[in-house]
């Protein structure tokens, strides 16, 4: 899978095209409180490039604005990393950087990985803006069965028009349906808000309890004491019987 695939996939609007190159001092000005993080921005970045902005006038989505966030545009940008470099806080990095919600497309040597974070306005600085939750991810593996439908399932046209605000929490939903998808074998994007609630929460738990069951190998794995092995088998068949219940809420 390519940038250029994923971009067809997306289905932009021809006059959001921008395709500009990104300089690394925009994200060094905007997006690096550390000398670490501003040596990784110089060290790390291969080409960041501005692929497009959707806004009212060319998506006809208008803007969304309340007390907690503005969204005035969508920014579409495609990343390359270099070998070796820490991609995961790059890309929180050029989140931060961009005053723009931003889809971030990041080319690497094993393939695609895709990236969202909402915005808001900083509550203890006035006019900043500061990442809303953590990022959302998604890795594009052409080898798995479901990938094709998830990116059918990102194409602009299809997501929600009321403001750019629920169009990027479109985006966001099919995410995390391909989050599911890659547990479950099926991918099917949440018919309301709730059931992509529900979801959310599934994917939540089932995270948490297959770190939880990681640890707890390691730990049975390494006891010498009998009684001590016998209690700890017993809360690892505790665990996975939640772990199937929680992969069991996310077929539902």
């Amino acid at each position: 899978m390519t940038a250029a695939a994923l971009l067809a996939a997306l289905d932009l609007p021809a006059a959001a095209r921008v395709d500009k190159r990104v300089p690394k001092k925009l994200v060094l000005e905007n997006g690096a409180p550390t000398a670490a993080d501003k040596r990784l921005i110089s060290d790390g970045i291969e080409e960041l490039f501005w692929l497009a902005s959707l806004k009212p006038g060319n998506s006809g989505v208008p803007i969304f604005r309340d007390d907690t966030r503005e969204y005035l545009e969508i920014a579409v940008l495609t990343l390359t990393v270099r070998t070796g470099a820490k991609a995961p806080r790059l890309t929180e990095l050029i989140h931060r950087a961009i005053p723009y919600p931003v889809f971030l497309i990041q080319s690497q040597p094993g393939g695609l990985t895709l990236s969202l974070a909402h915005l808001r306005w900083s509550q203890g600085q006035a006019g900043q803006i500061v990442l809303d939750g953590p990022l959302i991810t998604a890795t594009v593996d052409a080898a798995i069965p479901t990938t094709d439908a998830f990116l059918a399932a990102l194409n602009v046209p299809s997501q929600p028009r009321h403001h750019l605000y629920a169009l990027y929490q479109g985006w966001m939903e099919r995410f995390e349906a391909h989050a599911a998808a890659r547990l479950t074998g099926s991918f099917t994007p949440a018919p309301d808000a709730a059931a992509a609630e529900r979801r959310r929460t599934g994917l939540a738990e089932h995270e948490r309890l297959t770190r939880e069951l990681t640890s707890l190998r390691a730990r049975a794995g390494k006891e010498t004491q009998l009684n001590r092995r016998v209690d700890l088998n017993l809360q690892l068949k505790q665990l996975e019987s939640r772990l199937a219940q929680a992969l069991g809420s996310l077929q539902s």
